[in-house]
């Protein structure tokens, strides 16, 4: 699949007001800095869809964007160590958990993991969250350009090994680089497959 056309549509706190659930919906999610708002521009070439920025919490609302006028592409806000208060990430933790538990179109969640580092406890407990509430999602590690190959490989085998302490089954997992495009192929396929099934 390739994306022809890509727009924002609207910004939202609350589920119940995001676009009617019409199409295909697909979220991108990660910690706070993890390459979120890159990745969404490296999919969709443009390079200013999604807001970047060096500072951790930079999306702060459920963002949706209408792909090819037949899917939406939706950016959470990041979880982890954003510079903000307390109460605000707790706000946008029942924001998007609301979000990922009620959204009826909702087709699958992309939970994007920094390569470069091992893995961190705040991801397995969203994935395992996931996994409660038979939430499908993929994971896509993300900054593959960063590390050499060979701790690329190692660092993903060790965060799959600790996910095996929990899940009998693997997600389906990309690796990415927004940088130079590594995986935008696979990806695109990716979610071409589940709207040609749905």
């Amino acid at each position: 699949m390739k994306i022809t056309s890509s727009e924002f549509v609207i910004s939202n706190t609350d589920y119940k007001k995001c676009p009617a659930p019409d199409k295909p919906e697909y979220a991108f999610i990660g910690r706070s800095n993890v390459g979120k708002s890159s990745l969404i521009n490296m999919l969709t070439n443009k390079n200013k869809l999604a807001k970047t920025s060096g500072k951790p919490g930079k999306t702060q609302l459920i963002n949706h964007f209408l792909i090819n006028k037949s899917w939406y592409l939706v950016d959470l806000p990041g979880y982890g160590w954003a510079q903000v208060s307390k109460e605000m990430k707790e706000k946008w933790n029942i924001m998007t958990k609301n979000y990922l538990g009620q959204r009826e179109n909702l087709n699958n969640v992309f939970i994007l993991v920094d390569s470069r580092i091992p893995p961190q406890k705040i991801d397995i407990e969203f994935i395992n969250w996931l996994g409660e509430y038979q939430i499908p999602f993929a994971l896509i590690f993300t900054k593959a350009d960063k590390p050499n190959s060979t701790k690329l490989k190692s660092n993903i085998a060790t965060f799959k090994k600790e996910l095996q302490k929990h899940w009998e089954e693997l997600p389906p997992t990309f690796v990415t680089s927004s940088n130079n495009k590594i995986g935008q192929k696979e990806i695109l396929e990716y979610i071409g497959q589940i709207n040609e099934s749905v």
